[in-house]
């Protein structure tokens, strides 16, 4: 698979402004993070190549693991029904105030892992996402100087889908810093919700990001956070790039 343009970041960006601001709040937006061409052209191999599973989780816990249902297993009627019991399990998890989400997703290293031959369109993500070009521009932009490495998902919250508060706190397997490079449809309306929210203790919104089309969402973990419930009128849907970037 060749991609001409992938991952070229936009020249104009003013990485010392960039880098100034993700120190003050340990959280950044940088918007147009790479050239319209190369943008659009991520988004539309991502939504062709993607074989969209789903991931569920109700409740926190070893009692209530996360759930990875894939597209191919998925074609099973019996599968379906399962997944169908889990995202009921997940909604009434999240209406007693405990943790929960349901989104479509592909583990892009499991895909690879899985893939075979080598030089298909996770891969390639991958190996752009792991290139020095890329680390190098986020250790800049955050001052993690001793990230090495990122893995990633695609993920795309469609009507219903979200994701329940929680932290990242994962330090021990090296996330430093989280990060979604949005690639929904063009002029995202705020009704439609799919909104990365940042939260106090107390449970107030202190930052929120719309999903905006080319823009690199970086946040050190851990931190609370959630990504809005996506209404049932907005359109298919919020597709992004997402992981950590790791010190190990």
């Amino acid at each position: 698979m060749t991609l001409k343009t992938i991952f070229a970041l936009n020249p104009a960006l003013d990485r010392a402004a960039l880098h100034l601001a993700f120190a003050q709040a340990g959280l950044l937006q940088v918007r147009d993070v790479l050239t319209s061409e190369s943008a659009h052209e991520l988004r539309a191999a991502l939504a062709r190549g993607t074989p969209w599973g789903m991931a569920v989780r109700a409740g926190d816990g070893a009692g209530s693991p996360p759930r990875s249902f894939s597209a191919e297993a998925l074609r099973d009627p019996a599968t379906a029904r399962e997944l169908n019991d889990a995202a009921q399990a997940a909604a009434r998890a999240s209406a007693r105030g405990d943790y929960g989400f349901r989104y479509s997703h592909c583990s892009m290293v499991e895909a690879v892992r899985q893939g075979g031959s080598g030089g298909g369109l996770h891969e390639i993500i991958l190996e752009h996402i792991n290139s020095e070009v890329f680390l190098g521009f986020v250790r800049e932009i955050t001052g993690f100087t001793d990230l090495s490495r990122a893995d990633g998902n695609a993920t795309l919250f469609g009507p219903n889908h979200y994701l329940g508060r929680h932290s990242d706190s994962h330090v021990a397997e090296g996330w430093r810093v989280a990060y979604v490079l949005n690639l929904p449809p063009d002029d995202w309306h705020p009704d439609w919700g799919g909104y990365l929210q940042f939260l106090d203790e107390e449970g107030d919104i202190v930052r929120g990001y719309r999903p905006r089309f080319n823009s690199l969402n970086l946040f050190a973990v851990p931190r609370l956070h959630s990504v809005s419930y996506v209404t049932p009128f907005a359109p298919l849907g919020r597709m992004a790039i997402s992981g950590w970037f790791r010190d190990w």
